[in-house]
């Protein structure tokens, strides 16, 4: 590999971050194929390739968008129905601690002051988490399932797989946002994508052209430094 094409992945990777609005332009199915059939190569354990992505556009996102984002709006207004919407395994931990904790709150709040979002403003941030069910208008949305019978593992094959898809979308000038927020609403995901009963959904991408001129796509969450999360051993 030339240092050229060592610019261009490292551009790739690193030019990549959440996108929260989107283009109302179409993405050619042949793009998204092309990305599938890249992103495919990921490592998974012994091989078993334990991925199943839904590619939904057209009538039945807009369908899927109604349908979770009617069920949200519900939520907002009467929480005690969050015991019908809970996630198949825990994303986050139960009990927060530092360094994780402030990470988190760095980055809602830069996030929420961007968007001039104060605390305490509820509405606000209930209109803005709406917009991840919105898929923040992009007009593809990629489901992950995984089989039930497989383990833990098989998330960590898929979470590889997520980020070669995104890199190759980036790399093909359009942009993502992963998104583990669906995750509550997995009953009615998986029935408007017809999954049989032994999936699970693990992670949603929102998928398309990123709308430059939208202040949200100028949040660009920092990275600590390699020192910092590194340890070098040598004797």
């Amino acid at each position: 590999m030339n240092l050229q094409q060592v610019h261009h992945v490292d551009d790739a990777i690193t030019s990549r971050h959440s996108v929260r609005a989107f283009l109302n332009k179409t993405v050619d199915a042949q793009i998204i194929k092309d990305i599938l059939s890249v992103a495919s190569r990921a490592p998974s354990g012994t091989n078993t390739q334990p991925w199943k992505i839904y590619v939904v556009t057209g009538k039945k996102r807009n369908e899927m968008v109604e349908r979770v984002c009617k069920a949200q709006i519900e939520l907002f207004t009467q929480p005690e129905l969050a015991s019908q919407y809970q996630e198949t395994f825990a994303y986050y931990p139960e009990n927060w601690i530092s360094p994780f904790i402030d990470r988190r709150r760095e980055n809602g709040w830069g996030l929420y002051g961007l968007l001039n979002i104060q605390k305490g403003e509820k509405e606000k941030m209930a209109r803005q988490q709406l917009r991840n069910y919105q898929l923040f208008d992009a007009p593809v949305a990629l489901y992950f399932t995984v089989n039930k019978a497989m383990g833990i593992g098989s998330k960590m094959d898929i979470a590889m797989m997520i980020q070669n898809v995104m890199i190759a979308a980036k790399a093909r000038g359009l942009d993502t946002c992963p998104q583990a927020a669906w995750n509550h609403f997995h009953p009615i995901v998986l029935d408007v994508l017809g999954a049989p009963e032994d999936e699970e959904l693990v992670c949603t991408i929102a998928l398309g052209y990123a709308n430059t001129d939208d202040i949200v796509n100028t949040f660009i969450t920092p990275r600590i430094a390699v020192e910092e999360f590194t340890v070098f051993l040598d004797q």
